[in-house]
């Protein structure tokens, strides 16, 4: 298998601990837990995720990655489904927003299975289609061909925007949808009409969400001021900048070139929240300055080429489908939280894969690499 995704990943999930459980030092003392309760729970997560990709990545590639997906996509939208209808001894709900299933002591988001469940669906049809996508077809039946992509997507934002309260999933879900379209050879008159669409349906699932337009109107105070030209008529003036974003950007301005050392920062100390998870690019910035934040975003880029390289070398059009959709999910997570918490766009709360505190996507992003490592088999890496 490919050895160079196989180390560069466990490396990446070996570096979350280390900012784990530096990032995590306020929450123990607020909520007066162990210094290790978190260090503790990644371990086992990162335990969980290292095996698991080992194991999925030595099963024989021919009889077992099609059933896996199979299983994978029909068991987490059957989770993400039901969940909503489990009762609140079952399911975590935080702010009317039901994302966790309980299980003991533990919490499983299968949002974040479902992410890799819905690439190997998207996957396995496309490639079924292409020759007859591919032909002269008009507009009207492109959107034929393609209609129950995005019944499911339809299906997936309803559970996912409404029920979880989760835009950025379902971003996630919608560029990894557009970008396999996209590598299927669509015509530009479809992709104009689709972007149309999503935009409309992106601003609707804002307008009639108030914490959703809270959380716009801060972004856009935030950075209105540094477009040159704006109209008064365009600028806001009855909110501020949410004190998350202003303090993170401090944070990551505080690291300088080279940080203030491993376990020195300030901003973690209250004054960031959720600075192991969602902000924890933010407090990585101010420890290991810039230099330190290269070297991991660099590490992330060459997992994310690794997988590509995987999939430009697979001949099979569905699983070359699924591993560059592995990869587009990764890359989209990636850089929606880096925007947010940078300020360019608003803030979706959204984990950054194998790096944020959280044994869901650890443990779903380490089964979709074992899947891409047990298809490099099938290609001299």
């Amino acid at each position: 298998m490919d050895r160079g995704l196989y180390l560069s990943t466990i490396a990446l999930m070996l570096i979350s601990l280390v900012a784990v459980y530096s990032l995590s030092v306020y929450s123990t003392i607020y909520f007066d837990a162990s210094r290790f309760i978190f260090i503790k729970r990644q371990l086992i997560s990162v335990v969980i995720a290292i095996l698991l990709m080992s194991i999925v990545a030595n099963l024989n590639v021919y009889t077992v990655f099609k059933p896996l997906g199979w299983l994978l996509f029909i068991s987490s939208f059957l989770a993400i489904f039901l969940m909503l209808f489990l009762p609140d001894t079952l399911v975590k709900a935080v702010l009317g927003a039901k994302r966790w299933i309980k299980i003991g002591g533990f919490s499983i988001a299968p949002t974040e299975f479902f992410k890799y469940g819905f690439v190997f669906f998207i996957s396995w049809s496309l490639a079924r289609k292409v020759k007859e996508l591919n032909t002269n077809n008009s507009l009207a039946k492109e959107f034929l061909i393609t209609m129950p992509y995005f019944m499911l997507l339809i299906i997936a934002v309803g559970i996912i925007a409404v029920g979880q309260k989760d835009m950025g999933q379902v971003v996630v879900l919608s560029g990894t949808l557009i970008a396999l379209l996209l590598l299927s050879g669509r015509s530009k008159k479809f992709f104009a009409s689709i972007g149309f669409m999503f935009v409309v349906l992106f601003i609707a699932l804002i307008k009639f969400a108030p914490h959703r337009v809270a959380r716009f109107k801060g972004w856009w105070v935030g950075i209105q001021d540094s477009i040159p030209f704006l109209p008064d008529s365009l600028k806001i003036h009855d909110t501020t900048v949410p004190l998350h974003i202003i303090n993170s950007t401090y944070a990551i301005e505080n690291g300088g070139l080279i940080g203030q050392g491993l376990g020195a920062g300030q901003y973690k100390l209250g004054f960031l929240s959720e600075v192991n998870t969602d902000f924890i690019m933010s407090g990585i910035s101010e420890e290991v300055g810039f230099l330190g934040l290269l070297a991991l975003v660099s590490l992330f880029m060459y997992i994310l080429y690794r997988i590509f390289y995987v999939g430009s070398k697979l001949h099979n059009l569905g699983e070359r489908f699924f591993v560059y959709g592995v990869g587009i999910t990764m890359f989209l997570s990636f850089i929606i939280n880096a925007y947010g918490i940078s300020g360019l766009i608003p803030i979706k709360g959204i984990a950054v894969p194998l790096l944020s505190y959280g044994g869901s996507q650890l443990i779903a992003t380490s089964l979709a690499i074992g899947m891409v490592l047990m298809l490099s088999k099938k290609v001299n890496v």
